[in-house]
Formats: C-alpha cells, sequence, structure tokens
C-alpha cells in the first residue's frame, strides 16, 4: 500500500543485517538521512523525526534488523520492506558471498542504490570480564584484524555479525565491532582501531522488487545522476577455451569499461560458473545495449543484478598502485631472472 506520491503509507520500511550496531545498520541509516523518499528520516535517530514529504504530510523511516542476508532478500521479495540493505564489498576482504549468491538467487530483488562507509573495529570487553579465552567477530571482521587476534593468542569464535558478537559476550570474550556497540551494549572498550588496513571501506547495496525498481531509479535520475553502475550476471550457455575471453572483448569493443568481474559456481554443475561483472553504464545507454545484445547473440543468459548512481562507492583512484599491497611475492618486469623464476615457476 502507498501514500501520496507513491510512498508507502506510514514511511519507508528498511530490513538490515542486524542486530543494532551493525555497519550495516550505520549504512541503513546513511541511506535513510541521504537517498529515501524525498524529506524522509529515520524513526527514532535524527533530531527531526517530524520530517515532511513532498506532500507536505509526515514521513518516517523504520528500520528494522533481520538475522541473515537471506531474511533480508526474503522480506523484502514478500513486500514486507520496502528496501534492504546487505553488505556486498570490502576494499579489504571483497565481495561479501552470501549477498552476492542471494541476488543471483532470488527472481524478484535488485539493487538500485549503493552506501559506502568507513569500516573501523574496536575490541570490547565485558565491565565484569574474566580470564579471555576468546576473540569473536564476523568472520570477515576476523579476517581484517587478524593481526590483533592473533596478537593475543586466544580463540576465535565466528559470529553472525560484528554487532551480535559484541551483544552476545561472554565473560571471557573480547568482541569486535563498530564504536557504537560499545555504548549500545554497555561495553568497555579494551583497544581502539585493532584492524589490519587503516582507510577500509565497505559498500552495502539497497535492494528492492524489480517492479518497484523504476520508482527509485526514476528518484535517483531526478536527482541528478548521469552516471551509472550495473551488476549483470552472465551464464555462458557453452563454455570452454576462450568463452571469458569472448565476454570481456564484447565490453572492449563496445567500449564499456568493466570494473569487476567474479566468478561464482552454478549449483551442483562442476566447472560451470556464472560471470558478474560491474560496468560503467546504465542498461538504457548505447554502449550497454551493444553489449547485452552481443552477448545475448551469442546464446548467454543475462540478469540485472543492480543499477545504481555511481559515486557513492570506493573513492576514485588516483592511477598508481601501491606496491605494498599487492600480493606478497609478485614480481614485475624490473625484477631479476632469478626472483621472476622463483614467482612466476616458469
Amino acid at each position: 500500500m502507498t501514500g501520496p506520491g507513491g510512498r508507502p503509507a506510514g514511511g519507508t520500511r528498511v530490513a538490515y543485517l542486524g542486530p543494532e550496531g551493525t555497519f550495516t545498520h550505520q549504512a541503513a541509516l546513511e541511506w535513510a538521512r541521504g537517498s529515501a523518499p524525498s524529506g524522509t528520516a529515520p524513526s527514532g535517530t535524527l533530531p527531526d523525526d517530524a520530517a515532511r514529504g513532498a506532500d507536505g504530510e509526515p514521513d518516517a523511516v523504520a528500520a528494522e534488523p533481520l538475522d541473515t542476508v537471506k531474511d533480508v532478500h526474503d522480506v523484502v521479495a514478500a513486500g514486507g520492506a520496502d528496501v534492504g540493505v546487505v553488505a556486498i564489498e570490502s576494499s579489504v576482504e571483497g565481495y561479501v558471498v552470501p549477498s552476492l549468491d542471494a541476488l543471483l538467487s532470488s527472481a524478484d530483488v535488485v539493487a538500485v542504490d549503493e552506501v559506502a562507509i568507513d569500516v573501523s573495529f574496536d575490541a570490547f570487553v565485558r565491565p565484569d570480564h574474566g580470564d579471555l579465552t576468546e576473540v569473536s567477530a564476523h568472520p570477515h571482521g576476523l579476517a581484517q584484524c587478524s593481526g590483533f587476534v592473533n596478537g593475543t593468542g586466544l580463540a576465535t569464535a565466528p559470529a553472525s555479525s560484528n554487532a551480535a558478537a559484541c551483544r552476545d559476550a561472554g565473560p571471557g570474550t573480547i568482541a569486535l565491532g563498530p564504536t557504537i556497540c560499545g555504548e549500545l551494549y554497555g561495553l568497555e572498550t579494551y583497544a581502539k582501531a585493532v584492524e589490519d588496513f587503516r582507510g577500509g571501506r565497505t559498500r552495502f547495496l539497497v535492494l528492492t522488487r524489480r517492479s518497484a525498481a523504476a520508482a527509485y531509479l526514476a528518484r535517483s535520475r531526478a536527482a541528478g545522476a548521469t552516471d551509472w553502475k550495473t551488476m549483470l550476471a552472465i551464464t555462458p550457455s557453452v563454455t570452454g577455451p576462450g568463452v571469458l575471453a569472448r565476454i570481456t572483448a564484447a565490453f572492449g569493443d563496445r567500449g564499456v569499461n568493466m570494473s569487476s568481474l567474479i566468478t561464482r559456481p552454478l549449483k551442483a554443475q562442476e566447472s560451470k560458473y556464472v560471470f558478474v561483472v560491474t560496468f560503467d553504464e546504465a542498461p538504457w545507454d548505447q554502449g550497454a545495449r551493444e553489449v547485452l545484445g552481443d552477448l545475448l547473440a551469442a546464446g548467454d543468459s543475462l540478469k540485472t543484478l543492480g543499477l545504481f548512481p555511481a559515486g557513492a562507492g570506493f573513492r576514485a583512484l588516483d592511477g598508481v598502485l601501491d606496491p605494498d599491497h599487492v600480493p606478497v611475492g609478485s614480481v614485475s618486469a624490473k625484477d631479476v631472472a632469478e626472483d621472476r623464476e622463483r614467482g612466476l615457476l616458469w
């Protein structure tokens, strides 16, 4: 049920991976502050809860924490939430596989916006903690803080989210999570900014039903969006030598920049993959339409997983690669022959 101007009656309902205090919660609130339907505000989180929409009526955003990424997708698909927010890519750990697989397997959910936030982890303990025996966080959080974790010499305890690790921390637990979790769950700060790499960013997708996507995209265009990013799933009908080269060449031949390419296995199909690419155009742009036409003509199956304004993601690159961040043991043309032989095994 929608209200005047196409807004949901009673405001916009936002589902996110909970519990309260996750980075996803933060991303959901940031989206609500800046990108929700005109005049909306997340209920109970901003100074002005009586924000007004275009029709002058009060409007609010209700944010609801859910237990899993699948739950977020399911409630959006069923119409129980207008949008959902899930993490999709970390600048430290890469793509979030459950979020990507949920998009691939959902017929009715698509991404229409994105939010990127800085990510830093603090370490927390219970005020009455005893002997510390474990460090708990989401698996990505544990990986992003491996130096600190290894330095403690304690066992690791993966949690469903960083906020859940803080919420459920026992007397022997060091929990890693956003700064907000300390106050939210009554914890003491054990150490601050324990991540391995400073300046990490995580990108989050804003999901909605495909039937509602056009309205969100029209709102972004009306707000001045001209540059777009598209996430596309490409499933080749025939695999073998040259398939990936053909797909990447389709973008190069049409002058469309492909900024990301990853693979996911087709379920129970050994050595069969779907390619998920992100490119820097909207499907309605001429170059993109030509690429899509070329891929369809080649027999590929296509599915747009997301379409959103560019600019909300990772910071612009300066064109210079920091050599300290390439995989350890990499070699280049300037290395001596002995090092190249060791690195390349040729």
